[in-house]
């Protein structure tokens, strides 16, 4: 295949001087939306444990990702939506919007 796909890129933590605090969404372990994260030039699954929503409507996702493919999983926070990401499936419990 010949497309290029742009890495993921991650997103900082909300601070204090970004005005209001996101919104949070969490979901239970069992009920957990999934992304694909485009990393080291493979799609890597990465159950998404919290939405965040800003007040300028963007919106981030937190997720476990095992970047490498080497068994490390580490936390990520990336804004949504980006050209790395795409959605592996939708939390049974539903969404009307994302993940």
């Amino acid at each position: 295949m010949s497309d290029f796909i742009l890495e993921s890129v991650g997103r900082r933590p909300w601070r204090e001087a970004d005005g209001p605090p996101p919104v949070v969404r969490c979901w239970p372990p069992a009920h957990r939306p999934a992304l694909y994260v485009w990393s080291h030039g493979r799609w890597r699954y990465a159950p998404v444990h919290a939405r965040q929503t800003y007040a300028d409507g963007t919106v981030a996702y937190q997720v476990t990702v095992d970047l490498a493919g080497d068994t490390t999983v580490t936390w990520r926070l990336y804004g949504w939506p980006q050209p790395g990401l795409c959605l592996a499936h939708r939390s049974p419990m539903g969404l009307s919007s994302g993940p």
